[in-house]
């Protein structure tokens, strides 16, 4: 189950934090990895650590958001590799700000990222998966934040939400070619976007940066910890390996007992 040979694994948001260690795990599990980022430099360093580490791999640009540039590079990831077996849609940014003083520039961006994101590249991917008939596997990045809300981060919660809706969907749609969708939801990851959010939090609530990460970041935890890359990176084995429609359309969250469902 947690061997991908020969299987072409498209990740997107690759070049650093979760996304890059997915890449490199579903790598040494076999895969080829494109890794698809908006920063094509910061990709194209990632994809030659991976082949230098033995691996395959190929840097793709990639705005999620312009459907162009999706197209084209799903379509130049099939050039290359003849197909596309297994997408993470993991690109994502946060923005923390109150509802009424979030502009609505910052809204749209928001949800064009995660959401628009997750749209245009599932599209252009089952496109090809359909055609195919070869079965695949599609995981999106949610949050804890899919299931419960928090102050400060109203797009972010309603994007994330809106994952398990678009996830549930395509597990109803592509199982007749044996398609499977799920979205992952980790709890705080120590990544540079949570880095960045803990003195903005401290700021806005008018406590200590320690207190934003033991009593609101950790608070809910079984253990006070945070999740890690490796705890994402091996769920996403699992659900890129795991090939019947016994596991599609869930959310498997991530999150040190944070929250449990």
């Amino acid at each position: 189950m947690n061997r991908l040979d020969g299987k072409v694994c498209l990740v997107t948001g690759a070049a650093s934090g979760i996304g890059k260690r997915i890449a490199e795990v579903y790598a040494q599990a076999g895969g080829k990895v494109a890794i698809a980022d908006l920063q094509l430099e910061a990709a194209e360093t990632t994809a030659r650590e991976i082949r230098e580490a033995g691996g395959e791999a190929m840097a793709v640009a990639m705005d999620v958001t312009d459907e162009a540039q999706v197209v084209d590079g799903v379509a130049r990831i099939v050039s290359g590799w003849g197909k596309v077996d297994v997408l993470v849609s993991n690109a994502g940014i946060q923005i923390v700000n109150k509802l009424t003083d979030f502009s609505l520039a910052d809204w749209k961006k928001m949800l064009a990222i995660h959401l628009d994101g997750a749209f245009l590249t599932s599209r252009e991917c089952l496109r090809g998966m359909e055609k195919r008939r070869e079965g695949g596997a599609i995981i999106y990045m949610g949050s804890v934040h899919s299931h419960l809300a928090s102050r400060l981060k109203a797009p972010y919660v309603t994007a994330k939400h809106g994952l398990l809706g678009l996830c549930r969907t395509v597990a109803k749609e592509a199982a007749d070619y044996g398609v499977r969708a799920n979205v992952i939801c980790p709890g705080f990851v120590r990544t540079p976007l949570v880095d960045r959010q803990i003195p903005e939090q401290a700021k806005e609530f008018g406590i200590s940066e320690d207190a934003v990460v033991k009593d609101i970041m950790l608070k809910d935890t079984v253990d006070g910890e945070f999740t890690t890359v490796d705890d994402v990176a091996n769920v996403a084995l699992t659900l890129a390996g795991f090939e019947t429609n016994a596991l599609t359309g869930q959310s498997i969250v991530v999150s040190h007992g944070w929250y449990m469902q």
